[in-house]
């Protein structure tokens, strides 16, 4: 080993250490860098990227997918040629992908990662998390689904009877922030001009990889698949945006696109927050007691119950192995930031849900 091999065996545990005393020590991590050091870099990133009208985040993507093949079979090619050598080669392309691993993990986690090991969202906010009884989960799918309802008489819809944006899919990327400049009044963190989001080229590999949207934190964008529908986009913008504002973790990113679209002045944010909420709270009640679940079929208003159907429809089309691949990728993703229930903490959003319906109950 040489001198040059150290940088490539020292990143990757400077980077594990870093993520270990940030993991113990939250508080620190939200003073120093959630709500000093990220903001600055957030804005920056975002901001400069921002000036572009494409993903810079796709280009970048698709360029080092191309380069690792390039590279990969250039090394093949050269093992296979330089036989005398060929130790040597697999020893330096060893420290090599070492090394481009851990700069790009240290890398993640000064950018963006760290925004993992803050505290939960629900201390900024002031709302109590602890356990609920079914009979609770209930009262709050109930709440949600008349609120659905009535939304859903605010906005148009197709000649299949489902919800489409009258104002364009084009105004959801441009007036996104507006729902978050008003959620600033209770979390100020939410704030502040960041870039909009970018529709991403080659949506419809997300849809069959199961994604929706991705935030890119090397650039600061955040990044859409333009293939959902209507009614869901803006929640989807929404969520995006929130991790572009800080918050890393599934389950709050998803609270906060409902809280931003919730106080957005445009009746198709508040519908696509609600509906959200809705399939999140449903989903958890499905899970926990299926029979109540069930007597709340009555409740759906025709227009939601057709939006549900379509939103299923939509997904059937692209069910295979793909998006089963992409999923056991983003459950490990999850794991290793430290979302033990992997993609299941994307319905940890009820309990936000369920400590905001008490607050305003009591």
């Amino acid at each position: 080993m040489n001198k040059r091999s150290i940088p490539a065996l020292l990143l990757l545990p400077a980077g594990l250490l870093l993520t270990t005393l940030a993991g113990r020590t939250p508080a620190v991590v939200e003073k120093l860098y959630s709500r000093s050091i990220y903001p600055l870099i957030g804005r920056l990133l975002s901001k400069a990227t921002g000036y572009l009208p494409f993903s810079l985040a796709e280009v970048l993507v698709i360029g080092v997918l191309l380069t690792a093949i390039i590279f990969l079979l250039s090394a093949v090619r050269l093992l296979v040629k330089d036989k005398n050598r060929r130790w040597k080669r697999l020893v330096n392309f060893f420290f090599s992908l070492l090394y481009i691993t851990g700069l790009l993990y240290l890398f993640f986690n000064l950018l963006w990662g760290l925004n993992y090991y803050r505290e939960p969202l629900s201390t900024a906010l002031g709302l109590e998390i602890r356990p609920a009884s079914v009979a609770e989960l209930e009262d709050l799918c109930r709440h949600l689904l008349e609120k659905a309802n009535s939304l859903r008489l605010q906005v148009a819809e197709n000649s299949d009877g489902v919800m489409f944006l009258a104002g364009g899919r084009d105004n959801v990327f441009t007036s996104a922030a507006d729902g978050f400049d008003r959620a600033a009044a209770l979390l100020p963190q939410l704030g502040g001009h960041y870039g909009k989001a970018k529709k991403v080229l080659f949506s419809e590999f997300l849809s069959y990889a199961g994604i929706t949207g991705i935030y890119f934190p090397f650039t600061g964008e955040a990044n859409i698949n333009n293939t959902i529908p209507d009614y869901m986009l803006p929640a989807t913008v929404c969520h995006e945006m929130a991790h572009q504002r800080g918050f890393a973790r599934e389950d709050e990113a998803n609270y906060l696109a409902y809280l931003a679209c919730k106080l957005h002045p445009d009746p198709d944010y508040q519908y696509s927050g609600i509906l959200l909420a809705v399939i999140h709270a449903t989903n958890a009640l499905r899970r926990t007691d299926p029979q109540r679940a069930k007597s709340l079929d009555l409740l759906y208003g025709e227009g939601v119950w057709r939006d549900l159907a379509d939103w299923s429809a939509f997904w059937r089309q692209y069910e295979g192995p793909v998006e089963n691949i992409s999923r056991e990728i983003n459950d490990s993703y999850l794991k290793a930031n430290r979302q033990a229930d992997g993609v299941l903490s994307y319905n940890r959003m009820v309990s936000l849900l369920l400590a905001e319906f008490r607050q305003k109950q009591e």
